[in-house]
């Protein structure tokens, strides 16, 4: 007779599941909190730096809540999906008021704590039975009961959410939403599934049939569009870069960026727009492609030396490039961060 599912799962986690992860050592509930928020959307390799760079900055709630949200986005950028930073901080100070939850439903009504991450801290940070459904889980579940139906219908959430209620053991809670999420992440991988080494194969449906490649079923994604853009590139006569402040919703909300506009022939609208005038031409410093998840950025930098207003009367900041390369003390997004670097001087010095 085959070993209910859990307890499979729990024996291969024993000797394969990852036990060194630097938010299990101590697994405190801010530390958890945080590694959950990180890990929406973003693979362990990717967040563990960014991790423990947050962590020597902001060790406990209290640090957290009480930074700026400049400082918190600084450390964030690069990590993408920015509203995560601004929601992190939203809470830090909601729980310094009110203290840190200690169930499912009271941290799923903070910020951008959605009902399965609020399982998962719940069942790491204090070791309680709580059902997780982040999208590992749902492609070991959907393959496991060989779920043929797309994965983002409501009958197909409620279908996967009941079977992880079913397969969630009473005991071990922590241990076993962490084997579940390894599971998914390393063994039932999306593309290439490592079925000889999974704990559930024998009575894995999709593995039966010979239907890992199909499941889980998603819709087909229609192509993202293409937006057009220039990014302003712009100098002043110390050699320093303007970054103008993003509102604090929508695209790259609340971090620093170069200015934007729509067309090549805007550049000099925008530019009277900020108080500043051109000291010379425009030159073209390359171009920029970045995926959101929606559209696709194509942007070409613009670049010019200009002089400028009062620091005061800008939507901005102007920086020097050296600082911006090596510790930006603002957020900025990633492809504007990686264009900084690549340069790694003044344009127009």
């Amino acid at each position: 007779m085959t070993a209910p599912f859990a307890e499979r799962l729990l024996a291969w986690f024993d000797h394969h599941g990852r036990h060194d992860l630097p938010w299990q050592h101590p697994r405190t509930p801010y530390r958890v909190w945080l590694s959950e928020i990180m890990l929406q959307q973003t693979q362990v390799a990717t967040v563990i730096p960014y991790f423990e760079r947050f962590l020597e900055r902001f060790p406990d709630l209290d640090a957290l809540a009480a930074a700026e949200t400049d400082e918190v986005l600084a450390l964030w950028s690069g990590l993408g999906y920015y509203a995560r930073a601004r929601n992190l901080h939203r809470a830090a100070q909601q729980m310094v008021d009110a203290g840190v939850p200690a169930t499912v439903e009271g941290w799923a009504e903070l910020p951008g704590v959605g009902p399965s991450t609020a399982a998962a801290i719940v069942a790491q940070a204090f070791d309680e039975r709580a059902v997780i459904l982040d999208g590992n889980v749902k492609r070991v579940l959907a393959r496991h009961a060989a779920v043929d139906t797309p994965q983002e219908a409501a009958a197909t959430q409620r279908e996967l959410w009941a079977l992880a209620e079913a397969c969630t053991p009473a005991d071990r809670a922590a241990d076993y939403t962490q084997a579940i999420m390894d599971l998914g992440a390393t063994v039932c991988r999306r593309g290439t599934p490592r079925c000889e080494q999974c704990p559930v194969a024998d009575d894995c449906r999709a593995r039966i049939e010979g239907r890992t490649a199909e499941l889980p079923v998603r819709r087909r994604r229609k192509a993202r569009p293409v937006r057009e853009r220039v990014l302003l590139w712009l100098e002043d006569g110390e050699g320093r870069l303007f970054l103008e402040k993003r509102p604090p919703s929508g695209i790259w909300g609340g971090l620093a960026s170069l200015p934007v506009s729509k067309t090549s022939d805007g550049a000099d609208s925008r530019l009277a727009e900020l108080g500043m005038q051109r000291s010379g031409d425009w030159h073209s410093l390359g171009q920029v492609r970045h995926a959101f998840s929606h559209f696709e950025l194509a942007a070409e930098v613009q670049g010019a030396a200009v002089s400028h207003a009062a620091v005061a009367e800008l939507p901005g900041e102007w920086h020097a490039i050296e600082r911006l390369v090596d510790e930006p003390p603002v957020g900025l997004p990633a492809p504007v961060q990686r264009l900084i670097r690549e340069r790694g001087a003044p344009a127009f010095a």
